[in-house]
């Protein structure tokens, strides 16, 4: 044997090049092309018997798909990594059916709404309009009044109330606001609005203000704020405290000074999040606000009926009583259903934004 010689390859090495299968693994594109095949089988077969559409065939592809992806992946790879590919594609599947009915809701909203995004709609009103024109600037005006007096009604307690559940709260009156929180986190938006009307009829008379509103947001509002409050709050290190004690402070100016500064990004991003929550609510206000179609800032019930209008109410309006022609009222509806939408997509962006940029910065 000389020394370029190379010992014998294993019998048939030199005949079979190692391909994917023998190696225990499916190509690459086998995934896609197994779901192509699935759906084209699956539209043939509804075509078959006469009833052929596109959602359809994904709809009956899916299952297809995934008991042949089964079968390939336990006949080459084994039952573990057969399993496991099923359960990655079963993932996407619930991801990207969940993502359907959002996606067709903004496409909805924006194609709709973008005909009367104007200047006009958010700088007029609508009185004295009939038909086409007018906007909605009362309405707006009325949104931004009445979240505005629920904030403020709603932070102080909702944080006062997480502070005492965290640092004070013991035994049974813990449990029994917890309870009480929980039950006020699932009430109906509809109970909040009756019970701020009743409230208000029993002290002043019947009425409709921009207050009664407020006080039927606060009460939907507050148990988010104590919940995202307490969660976050609850995360704060003990040893912060431990610290803080024993240095002499007290428990007010160690939950001031170190509890809350420590928790503020959290605490914040939470009351911007609770208010897209209460944001939209229509039943509580159509209860509590009544309706207008003039611009009125003054949310107190003067004189008993005040009436003022926020913009679920407004797109309410114009999407169940139209006037003539129509299009024009269901236009307004749209656009005011787009503006909602976008104000949560900013209180959204600013809520992440501030967890973000003033979140403590631990490792400095």
């Amino acid at each position: 044997m000389t020394a370029d010689a190379q010992p014998d390859a294993p019998l048939g090495d030199q005949y079979m090049p190692r391909m994917s299968l023998t190696a225990g693994q499916l190509p690459k594109f086998t995934d896609l092309g197994l779901l192509v095949i699935s759906i084209a089988v699956a539209a043939a077969l509804l075509a078959l018997f006469g009833s052929f559409n596109l959602v359809g065939a994904i709809l009956l592809g899916g299952p297809l798909f995934l008991v042949g992806i089964y079968a390939l992946a336990f006949s080459v790879e084994g039952r573990r990594r057969a399993v496991n590919r099923v359960a990655r594609y079963v993932i996407i599947g619930a991801f990207v059916l969940a993502l359907v009915p959002l996606v067709s809701l903004l496409w909805e909203v924006i194609s709709k709404g973008l005909p009367r995004f104007d200047w006009q709609f958010f700088t007029e009103t609508k009185r004295n309009v009939v038909g086409e024109g007018g906007g909605a600037a009362h309405a707006i005006m009325g949104t931004l009044v009445v979240t505005g007096l629920a904030t403020v009604f709603s932070v102080p307690v909702g944080l006062f109330t997480a502070i005492y559940l965290v640092e004070y709260g013991k035994g049974g009156p813990k449990k029994v606001i917890t309870f009480l929180v929980d039950v006020m986190t699932g009430i109906p938006s509809i109970v909040a609005g009756l019970f701020a009307y009743a409230l208000f009829s029993a002290v002043i008379g019947p009425s409709k203000s921009g207050l009664a509103g407020a006080v039927a947001l606060t009460v939907l509002m507050v148990p988010y704020v104590v919940r995202n409050s307490e969660e976050i709050i609850r995360l704060v290190p003990n040893s912060l405290r431990e610290a803080s004690y024993a240095l002499g402070v007290t428990r007010w100016r160690t939950i001031v000074k170190v509890v809350l500064p420590t928790s503020i990004s959290g605490i914040v991003s939470g009351v911007i999040l609770a208010i897209a929550r209460i944001i939209g609510e229509t039943a509580p206000l159509l209860v509590t606000m009544g309706f207008t179609d003039s611009m009125n800032t003054n949310a107190l019930p003067a004189g008993g009926m005040n009436p003022m209008t926020a913009l679920p109410v407004f797109v309410y309006y114009e999407y169940t009583r139209p006037g003539r022609p129509q299009q024009a009222y269901f236009d307004r509806a749209w656009t005011g259903a787009l503006v909602l939408v976008l104000i949560v997509m900013i209180l959204n962006v600013i809520g992440r934004y501030v967890a973000k940029r003033f979140a403590p910065k631990i490792n400095r």
